[in-house]
């Protein structure tokens, strides 16, 4: 995994541990308010794409993120 790669896909987990954390719990009339919260994870996360040539290549993306995350491997474990 190259340095652009690797960033990309914690750029990534990062959001989506940002997305979970803003709308855990919370009364679902209200997620736009925290909308703004994720504002700042998202431009990293596809800044981090683009760098990493990664947009456009959503294989390749997704099987980075599962070598950092395994857990989204999608069976559920």
């Amino acid at each position: 995994m190259h340095n652009d790669e690797l960033a990309a896909a914690q750029a990534y987990v990062r959001l989506l541990e940002a997305t979970r954390a803003a709308l855990a719990d919370q009364d679902q009339d209200q997620a736009p308010l925290y909308l703004s919260l994720l504002a700042s994870p998202m431009a990293e996360a596809d800044g981090a794409l683009r760098r990493a040539g990664l947009c456009g290549n959503e294989a390749r993306f997704f099987d980075l993120v599962r070598s950092l995350q395994p857990s989204m491997s999608g069976s559920g474990h």
